[in-house]
């Protein structure tokens, strides 16, 4: 019979073995023959050769965020593991380029300005931005890359419709793991700086391929004899996309605003008036009419109120101003002072 298994399995390589059970009358143990037709089908099977994966300079770049086993100091007597401090990472798939950056959460704002520092250290833009399902980019739905909102926008800043970055989603199966791994957690730098996050951000980047210290993007590598970039980049947009934490809102007479589960003072003379409100992973800031009216240190910290010592005194000095006006006035609705702060 087993001329015939082979005639079967020559017509249909892949033909279950209870199919060929039936058309050959087999009636003894299935088994049997279930071990015999392993061993033939291989021989006709068409050949299954390995692809090796190959990147050009500036085709891709993967990117995710990593979670280091260590516990950081957020400032005010607090630590938060690597879970609420993670650590962006972005590695060129040509010349191994490595920049990693400490960002203070996974909250939209902070990966995409965290995102564009490490595109703005590197020069250039690669044609290809890989993600492994990150909520705040995007999701794999029935096998296409659903991007968010803000991905969409990020992306059109970064360059025109023939040249822009096209951010891809792989499948949530481990980035490590499949054939578009080219970088391990093991492979990166010395880590984060777990001292003071909150006045100095870390950040590192550096190159697997190079022996030396961390140099700069531009310099040529010693084992590919090249540099991380190449035709197949974008140019680097030369205006910033508007990236970070952005708001506007009425200053309440508190003169404080909210951001990230943070309370940052602003400069009463605000009060009542709309003040515009832009953060980034190192900086609060407020103005008011286009000037300046309160400007801090991100705190990484949770749940702290961070007071500028001068805002402090002019609210003293304001109260101070409305208490000699008289019982009447101060019952009256609250006057808008003026911004000249």
């Amino acid at each position: 019979m087993e001329p015939r298994i082979r005639e079967l399995l020559q017509a249909w390589p892949t033909m279950p073995a209870t199919v060929i059970a039936e058309r050959i009358g087999w009636t003894r143990s299935l088994t049997v023959l279930k071990d015999r037709i392993r061993e033939l089908r291989p021989v006709y099977l068409p050949a299954d050769p390995a692809s090796r994966t190959a990147y050009a300079a500036g085709e891709i770049a993967q990117c995710d965020l990593w979670f280091p086993p260590i516990t950081l100091s957020g400032g005010f007597g607090q630590t938060r593991t690597a879970t609420r401090l993670p650590v962006l990472v972005m590695v060129t798939g040509y010349a191994r380029w490595l920049a990693a950056r400490l960002i203070p959460s996974r909250v939209a704002e902070d990966p995409f300005a965290g995102w564009w520092e490490l595109i703005a250290g590197l020069g250039a833009v690669p044609r290809v931005l890989v993600w492994d399902g990150e909520g705040a980019v995007g999701q794999r739905r029935r096998r296409t890359t659903v991007l968010t909102e803000a991905a969409h926008a990020f992306r059109g800043v970064l360059g025109a419709r023939s040249g822009s970055a096209i951010p891809v989603i792989r499948r949530p199966r481990g980035w490590w793991s499949g054939p578009t791994a080219i970088w391990r957690p093991r492979s990166c730098p010395a880590g984060p700086s777990p001292v003071r996050p909150t006045s100095t951000p870390s950040s590192a980047t550096g190159s697997r391929s190079s022996t030396s210290a961390p140099v700069g993007c531009w310099a040529v590598r010693r084992r590919i004899g090249s540099r991380p970039t190449g035709p197949r980049c974008c140019r680097c947009h030369p205006v910033a996309p508007p990236t970070g934490w952005q708001a506007s809102l009425r200053l309440p007479r508190d003169h404080y605003v909210r951001l990230d589960a943070d309370d940052y003072s602003v400069h009463p003379a605000a009060v009542g008036r709309r003040v515009e409100l832009r953060a980034d992973l190192e900086r609060v800031q407020a103005f008011c009419d286009g000037r300046l009216v309160a400007d801090h240190a991100r705190c990484w910290a949770r749940h702290q109120t961070i007071s500028d010592p001068g805002h402090l005194q002019a609210a003293a000095r304001l109260r101070q101003q409305r208490a000699a006006l008289g019982p009447a006035v101060r019952a009256g609705a609250p006057r808008r002072s003026s911004c000249a702060c």
